[in-house]
């Protein structure tokens, strides 16, 4: 065979490689299978990635149930670590086989308005990110832009760094946002994954109570075994009589919303000292009906935090280079991606925190 034909008979035999893969294959509730997809190509300027852990988020559900903007089909996931498989012309950055994970959100962006050169790419009018917007990382590999791609320090498991993008997202409210500060009572509603987040940034430096409800029984265990001051069933306790309580009357210095629901915004809203500080983290999805008056009434000051920057994830692996917080208290399941129905049921369930998958072609 000649070197030209060989390269051709290599060039076919890449094109028609496939994969396993979790896809949206149509608009509307459901639609979710597991099938084969073509392996993805590196082209220049692009690192392809073998996926090593993908994360089960809240956005995946939501598409799941047609909840969240998606463009199908489409590969879902997108909070994953992986290892450089290839890379393409002009990448410089990274090799074959570096640790890896990924900012997801940019996958598309259009590189020239005013939020794209500030890094806040989640503004950006055309972004779509991984696993709604293009293809994902329920699968085994992934094909990104170079400047996705961060690598992970040596003290930092691929277990660990496939927390890393919900990890962001506590870092800007925590660290970014909310002006918190040593000696403050915080009061973080809802015990997912971001609210067990947020905990973990702040229970050196704040007194922190953490509320849910009894369907977060194992959630606030947690809670409490990762550093919460109290951990309060508002369906069992009133949260603001334990918030007098633990304040003496003050209120909050800071809340930070991370549940996302009508009556833990109202809570919020009660627990917040005068002059205190909001943060609301947590996506709603529709109305709320709130004592909104108490934002004047209290003077305080509210921020809305979504998602991450990109100096958000230069500050994430400052945090990991460091290596002064351990993330791995909150994966509670590890599952082979062909059992990502089990996956989805036990964190829609709170069965889980956060529940990682990993490729197999059963």
């Amino acid at each position: 065979m000649t070197t030209q034909s060989a390269a051709v008979s290599a060039e076919r035999s890449c094109a028609s490689a496939t994969m396993a893969a979790v896809v949206k294959t149509q608009p509307g509730v459901g639609h979710v299978e597991w099938m084969r997809v073509p392996e993805p190509q590196c082209g220049p300027g692009k690192v392809k990635i073998e996926v090593a852990f993908s994360g089960i988020c809240g956005t995946d559900l939501h598409v799941y149930h047609d909840r969240f903007r998606n463009y199908p089909p489409v590969i879902l996931g997108h909070e994953f670590s992986g290892v450089v498989a290839a890379t393409g012309e002009g990448v410089e950055s990274v090799r074959p086989g570096d640790r890896v994970t990924v900012l997801p959100a940019s996958a598309v962006i259009c590189g020239v308005c005013e939020y794209c050169r500030q890094g806040f790419y989640l503004f950006c009018p055309v972004r779509r990110g991984m696993g709604h917007g293009v293809n994902g990382s329920f699968t085994r590999y992934v094909v990104v832009r170079e400047d996705q791609v961060y690598r992970l320090p040596p003290a930092i498991s691929l277990e660990q760094g496939a927390l890393t993008e919900p990890f962001a997202s506590a870092v800007q409210a925590i660290e970014e946002l909310g002006e918190f500060r040593f000696g403050d009572t915080v009061l973080i509603s809802g015990p997912g994954p971001i609210g067990l987040l947020c905990l973990l940034l702040l229970r050196a430096r704040a007194k922190t109570i953490v509320a849910g409800t009894a369907s977060d029984a194992m959630r606030l265990e947690l809670a409490g075994r990762l550093g919460a001051e109290v951990a309060v069933d508002v369906s069992r306790e009133d949260l603001l009589s334990v918030i007098d309580r633990e304040t003496n009357g003050r209120g909050a210095d800071v809340v930070v919303e991370c549940a996302g629901s009508g009556s833990s915004v109202a809570n919020c809203l009660r627990a917040v000292s005068k002059l205190g500080r909001y943060v609301q983290v947590g996506i709603v999805g529709g109305e709320v009906s709130a004592p909104f008056d108490l934002l004047l009434y209290k003077q305080v000051r509210l921020w809305g935090s979504v998602g991450y920057s990109a100096r958000t994830w230069v500050r994430v692996m400052q945090i990991y280079a460091q290596n002064r917080i351990d993330l791995s208290p909150l994966i509670t399941h590890k599952l082979p991606l062909s059992k990502w129905r089990e996956g989805f049921d036990l964190c829609e369930s709170k069965q889980a925190v956060k529940v990682l998958l990993y490729y197999d072609e059963a």
